[in-house]
């Protein structure tokens, strides 16, 4: 039996790069690349605690919102985030991945400043519109750089740090709003995109992209920083497979538009699970069970553990396993609320403590596989040549579902809650399905290995196995 000593190189390579990962500078790129993301949970959860001072009888008169202004205020988040995806199909494939994150910080910067200094509901509402289009951008664009910037043997982790800072910006923004004024909150938030901005100045752009362009030796400038100075780039660097934009007679095949469908799909169900109207409507969700306003803060503790805990859990325990078991908890969490707010007879106490249990396990099921694993599949399984526009895609169809379910909610939250929790409830049954059909088994994978997947409909290399061949 003959060793195969090339075919064993990459699996050697993945192996030392997973171990040696701590020495390299790919996580203070990752680092920088997520302060978008900690920009985009920070933005995305901004009415929750500012809406009830606009809502309330001490509001500023020409600041003061009505019910269906709220609810406007409350999704025009969305819609933003839907025109951002959008941007970012071209930008993704016209300035780059990393560029195109950079970019967002503009209307990010923009629209926290019109938000701050807000004299009328325009500029509230412009403001808002902007820093959606800035997650928008951001979500789009953050994931895919770090999935072609990653190792196989770390991506499951690394790209879990997006969802991550997300979290942690969405806690942060919980926790400020308890002792800072909203207008200082808007301040406060246009802080860290500039910071994202400087430090991604001195960021490598992706590999990928490089050798798309014919810069190889950027490539493998870009590949062995990432990598260090130790590390065998060249054999990386001749699996990733260079493709000319695909053509719209290409999209028919299986190898294109099934990773699409997928991708396409699991932002549907993951906005369908009703997440985003659940976070940005949080405070009002308590109110009507009579909750605390501090349960939002605790609900975002909760939140930040789950999704570390999936971090970890990514490249161990796959993530297939991850998001049945996410599909499970929110099934749970959204059937006993849809029967919570069904029975108006329920006990005072049991009324604002049961719905804090529930959201919580919602939370922590959600962030445990629905949350991270969507975004980190949507850039593993997209096929390289059409990577930038398809993320794009997916995100605007994601947020224009987001966009419908956030503004219906909000105006029919009162008395009818029970009917969007039956229907998330309902939902998550069709999250466990897809996840059981349709998802496939990445950990370990290259993006590559992914890719020939769609094409010949399995996996030809053994991830825990070194390849070989017998003579």
């Amino acid at each position: 039996t003959v060793v195969n000593m090339d075919e064993e190189t990459p699996l050697l390579n993945r192996r030392r790069t997973s171990s040696n990962i701590k020495n390299s500078k790919l996580f203070l790129a990752v680092f920088s690349a997520v302060l978008g993301n900690f920009s985009f949970g920070y933005s995305l959860v901004y009415s929750s605690p500012v809406l009830p001072r606009f809502t309330g009888p001490d509001a500023e008169p020409r600041l003061r919102m009505d019910s269906a202004q709220a609810a406007l205020f409350g999704s025009l988040y969305s819609l933003g985030a839907a025109a951002g995806g959008l941007g970012a199909m071209l930008l993704n494939d016209c300035t780059g991945r990393k560029m195109s994150v950079m970019i967002s910080a503009v209307p990010s910067s923009v629209g926290y400043m019109l938000m701050g200094g807000a004299v009328d509901l325009w500029m509230l509402h412009v403001g808002r519109f902007l820093t959606g289009v800035a997650g928008g951008m951001t979500a789009a664009s953050i994931p895919v750089y770090i999935a072609e910037i990653s190792h196989a043997g770390v991506r499951g982790a690394l790209g879990s740090c997006p969802q991550i800072t997300a979290v942690v910006g969405s806690l942060a923004l919980y926790a400020l709003a308890l002792v800072v004024p909203w207008r200082w909150l808007a301040v406060a938030g246009g802080i860290i995109p500039l910071l994202m901005v400087v430090l991604l100045l001195f960021m490598p752009c992706s590999p990928r992209r490089l050798l798309s362009l014919g810069q190889q030796k950027q490539a493998e400038q870009a590949l062995r920083w990432l990598r260090g100075s130790s590390f065998d780039i060249h054999s990386e660097l001749n699996a990733i497979q260079v493709q000319d934009k695909i053509t719209w007679s290409q999209l028919r095949t299986p190898k294109y538009y099934k990773p699409i469908l997928i991708s396409v799909g699991m932002r549907f169900l993951q906005q369908m699970t009703g997440i985003t109207p659940i976070l940005s409507f949080l405070e009002s969700i308590f109110d009507e069970s009579n909750g605390p306003f501090a349960n939002a803060a605790i609900v975002g503790g909760v939140r930040l553990l789950s999704v570390t805990l999936a971090a970890c859990l990514m490249d161990k325990a796959g993530r297939k396993v991850l998001l049945y078991i996410s599909s499970m908890l929110m099934f749970l969490s959204t059937l006993t609320m849809t029967l919570v707010f069904h029975n108006p007879a329920c006990p005072p106490a049991a009324a604002g403590l049961i719905p804090l249990i529930s959201t919580m396990v919602f939370i922590f099921g959600y962030a445990m596989g629905w949350g991270p694993i969507t975004w980190l599949l949507m850039s593993e399984v997209l096929p390289l040549a059409a990577r930038g526009v398809a993320s794009g895609l997916c995100v605007t169809v994601s947020w224009l579902t987001a966009f419908t379910i956030t503004y219906f909610f909000n105006h029919f939250m009162h008395g009818y809650l029970y009917v969007f929790y039956l229907c998330f409830t309902v939902v998550c049954v069709v999250c466990l399905l897809f996840n059981a059909l349709c998802v496939p088994e990445t950990r370990g994978r290259s993006l590559e290995e992914i890719e020939d997947f769609f094409r010949t409909g399995q996996f030809t290399i053994n991830q825990d196995e070194p390849r070989a061949e017998s003579t």
